[in-house]
């Protein structure tokens, strides 16, 4: 008896899109199919498949305060309460004719009366300020012009709801060019073209007001610089955000007969 060769086998691959099926639809066509294993689109399926870049973006981003109130305090101590009161009037009105000057137009005014052996008169005037050059240059000017009747407490600054409200919808739209530049760039590096975003999600916000060094932080806050003082009320905002990008192949041009 002869034995024949048998002739060699020969296998074929053919790499194809995979579509996610369950392993329960695999059962129910009536095959028995391994974990992991998935039918391949067909031609059309694989043309219109999407194909997707999944990039993260973060921000940080930082603004000083856009407000800061200054007090005046002015007293008089008399024997008689209509030369106190005129006598702290007459400081008011200088006060009031400096800030006018300088376009200042927002004044609080609150008198407080001590009546005792002596008649002690007390009047307290809230500045804010939107220009801190501008504070600057009239507190210097009060206490040069004013004697020690005249007090001017340190500015307190802050921020108003509204500045950080953008600060924190700015955050978001920097983290979300920051992703829109990263896919950018992975498409161009792998010769592909970036499509519309699909999915665009904010994973995580923080939001912290920013702090002096613990050198400084030992110190009064009254004897603090008035830029010690802008940074400590300075708020930052960071943010994270999830984005999923379309890809699209390479345009071909089209030769122009």
């Amino acid at each position: 008896m002869s034995l024949q060769k048998t002739p060699p086998t020969r296998v074929f691959v053919e790499l194809v899109p995979w579509a996610d099926r369950s392993r329960e639809n695999n059962l129910a066509s009536g095959g028995e199919t391994l974990p992991g294993l998935r039918h391949p689109l067909s031609s059309t399926q694989a043309q219109t498949a999407t194909r997707e870049v999944h990039v993260s973006g973060t921000s940080e981003v930082s603004a000083g305060p856009d407000r800061a109130q200054v007090v005046v305090r002015v007293s008089s101590t008399k024997e008689a309460a209509a030369e106190a009161k005129k006598s702290v009037c007459r400081r008011l009105d200088y006060i009031t004719q400096s800030l006018q000057q300088q376009g200042v137009q927002k004044i609080l005014k609150q008198y407080i009366r001590h009546e005792n052996n002596i008649v002690s008169f007390h009047l307290q005037v809230c500045i804010t300020f939107t220009e801190f050059g501008k504070m600057q240059n009239i507190c210097n000017f009060l206490v040069e012009k004013l004697d020690s009747s005249v007090v001017i407490s340190p500015p307190q600054f802050y921020h108003t709801p509204g500045s950080v409200e953008n600060l924190r919808r700015q955050a978001c739209l920097v983290a979300v060019e920051n992703a829109w530049r990263k896919a950018q760039e992975v498409c161009n590096l792998v010769g592909q073209t970036l499509g519309k975003p699909l999915l665009i999600k904010e994973e995580e916000t923080k939001e912290w007001e920013g702090q002096i060094d613990d050198h400084q932080s030992s110190r009064l806050s009254s004897s603090l610089t008035v830029q010690q003082k802008i940074k400590s009320a300075t708020i930052h905002a960071a943010s994270k955000v999830f984005i999923t990008f379309e890809v699209k192949g390479k345009e071909k041009r089209k030769k122009h007969l």
